[in-house]
């Protein structure tokens, strides 16, 4: 029998601010494993994704019907923003984190495809 649910979990920023980098990949790979669409608050370091993705492909035929992960990260669109607000903006990130960015994680098995324009996110999902 097959199970028609779709879960969304959203994370926010308070709850993976204080981890270490393999503490946040493993959660958000605890979320995937488990059907989960993610969506997070903030975004992962450059290393992070990395992490993410080199360990969900070493899964890829240890796990039945684990076929990787789709992920798409948006952040607001800055690219009218005047230097002063860039600035302002590039403070706050290096003082409180990438809080304004939005990530979206999911098992290649539910989630077909994630498409990212500066204004939106498409998530296509399998049938």
């Amino acid at each position: 029998m097959k199970n028609n649910k779709l879960t969304l979990s959203f994370i926010p920023y308070t709850e993976i601010e204080g981890k270490t980098s393999g503490e946040r990949v493993r959660k958000l790979l605890g979320f995937i494993l488990k059907n989960r669409i993610i969506i997070m608050q903030g975004k992962l370091k450059p290393e992070e994704e990395v992490r993410l993705i080199e360990d969900t492909m070493a899964l890829i035929g240890n796990i039945k019907n684990f076929r990787g992960v789709e992920l798409a990260v948006v952040n607001p669109n800055g690219e009218n923003a005047s230097f002063f607000d860039k600035l302002r903006r590039g403070l706050a990130n290096a003082l409180v984190g990438q809080r304004d960015a939005l990530t979206i994680i999911g098992p290649a098995s539910i989630v077909r495809e994630i498409k990212k324009d500066p204004s939106r996110i498409d998530l296509f999902l399998n049938r």
